[in-house]
């Protein structure tokens, strides 16, 4: 369980701004930190992986204090078991895909760890060659499974997909699940998309001018209806036709397009662009608005 209390003056481009937020995650989660640019999300990973300093406050990890201003304890990075992901891959562009992980390995630790990830994120036909030969979603995978190498507590993933086209981008998504499953880690993302989130979330912190201002499920905080059936997918509205009687509504769902009636009721306020959740009720497929 992460507990925490971060309180951080912060230099923002519209000047200063207090990071003030509470955060209580449970083991096993997979939270994320969502809002516009510039509202503390990645300042947030940065206080919990130890890489930028807290002005006061507290962040208690399973039990184990890992900074308290009033008791002036503060572990260091090296010592905190955070996985750390970032947008720049920033791998080791002279050593190949194996080296780049055996140099994330920690003295004396079993090397078995590597092959490991190797084979659970598919890189064995990768892992002799060079980042500069790899794709970007190549380069990311690499980096995740780094992150991993040291068996972490946390997984902080600071928006890693979102330079990845959609087909790459769902492969991850898919990886970084499996792993976060498998390892039973606590991740936190950062994230502006909402289809990802609503994919990859058991709960989301929405973040504006560093407080939190939402906290719940993803279906509670995009929409304003709770739907049950046996499917709810994400997408985008990418054409509404009116056909007699009825609307088609065409919806991009990752690479596949998906074409739903609609009454003119449910289309009334939607546009070609808007994020939607295609749902069954009484078996019949529904359109709902995600709200941003």
């Amino acid at each position: 369980m992460i507990q925490a209390h971060i309180y951080k003056t912060l230099s923002t481009a519209n000047g200063k701004m207090l990071l003030d937020i509470r955060l209580n995650i449970k083991k096993g989660q997979f939270v994320t930190l969502y809002g516009p640019s510039g509202t503390g999300k990645t300042s947030t990973l940065r206080t919990l992986a130890g890489l930028l300093s807290v002005d006061k406050g507290q962040i208690v990890v399973d039990d184990k204090i890992w900074f308290d201003s009033e008791k002036k304890i503060n572990v260091s990075p090296q010592q905190r078991r955070v996985g750390y992901v970032f947008q720049d891959y920033a791998l080791f562009p002279n050593m190949t895909v194996r080296k780049n992980l055996e140099f994330a390995l920690e003295k004396d630790q079993d090397r078995s760890i590597i092959q490991e990830l190797i084979t659970i994120v598919e890189l064995e036909e990768l892992q002799h060659r060079k980042p500069e030969t790899l794709s970007g979603g190549q380069q990311q995978r690499v980096a995740l499974v780094r992150a991993l190498v040291r068996k972490p507590e946390i997984l902080l993933l600071d928006e890693p997909l979102s330079a990845l086209d959609i087909k790459m981008r769902t492969k991850l998504q898919d990886y970084i699940l499996k792993v976060h499953r498998k390892y039973e880690l606590t991740t936190i993302l950062v994230s502006h998309d909402v289809g990802e989130i609503m994919k990859m979330s058991d709960e989301i912190y929405c973040l504006e001018n560093g407080k939190i201002s939402k906290q719940g499920n993803p279906l509670s905080i995009f929409t304003n209806d709770q739907l049950s059936g046996k499917f709810q997918f994400t997408g985008e509205v990418i054409a509404i036709a009116k056909e007699e009687v009825v609307y088609i509504v065409t919806v991009l769902i990752g690479t596949n397009v998906v074409k739903v009636i609609a009454q003119e009721s449910e289309i009334t306020d939607l546009r070609i662009g808007d994020k939607v959740i295609v749902a069954s009720k009484a078996f019949n497929p529904v359109l709902l608005k995600i709200e941003k």
